[in-house]
């Protein structure tokens, strides 16, 4: 493991939540958001209304900055967001994860426990230099983040179907030097 696994949960939360933006926009609807909810399990206060909708939509592009910047622009972000949150750490256990750290109140919104969130576990990766985990996707028709923990590094796609439209493309561009 990189990161302890809150920081690697809060991480893959943020990629998928800044990915269902790219076409088709898989975040339109509450019924979305609440399946996105269900995956990443957070803790705390849901309105389950449109306007949740709308912030956590909004907070996409953000969260975008903030995971392909590079290292001191990213600290810059990570600083911004906790202070606009007033974020303060502490310990807390909930089923199913033993310690791990949450800034924010159990009561503040969805979108602040998102943005802090991600900013937390954004700290241990600008402190363990390890920001080249975070990247963009290497299919060229392609814009989503990956979010690379494997030991080897190897991970260049944010998806499986981008990595097989890649290597399909790749075998049609062979084929067609050939002959």
């Amino acid at each position: 493991m990189v990161f302890t696994h809150d920081t690697e949960f809060a991480l893959h939360a943020a990629v998928v939540l800044v990915n269902s933006e790219l076409p088709p926009d898989t975040m339109t609807t509450v019924e979305e958001l609440d399946e996105w909810f269900a995956e990443f399990r957070y803790t705390g206060r849901r309105d389950f209304d449109a306007e949740e909708l709308d912030a956590l939509r909004a907070l996409r592009p953000v969260l975008r900055e903030l995971l392909t910047s590079d290292r001191d622009h990213a600290a810059e972000i990570v600083n911004a967001m906790l202070a606009e949150a007033v974020a303060v750490p502490r310990l807390v256990r909930h089923e199913p994860f033993d310690w791990h750290l949450h800034a924010v109140s159990p009561d503040a919104s969805l979108v602040t426990r998102v943005a802090v969130e991600t900013a937390m576990a954004m700290v241990d990766v600008i402190r363990l230099d390890e920001v080249s985990r975070l990247g963009i996707c290497a299919d060229e028709d392609c814009e989503g983040i990956v979010l690379d923990l494997s030991r080897n590094r190897s991970r260049r796609f944010c998806s499986t179907t981008c990595g097989n439209r890649s290597s399909v493309a790749a075998y049609r561009a062979r084929q067609a030097a050939r002959g």
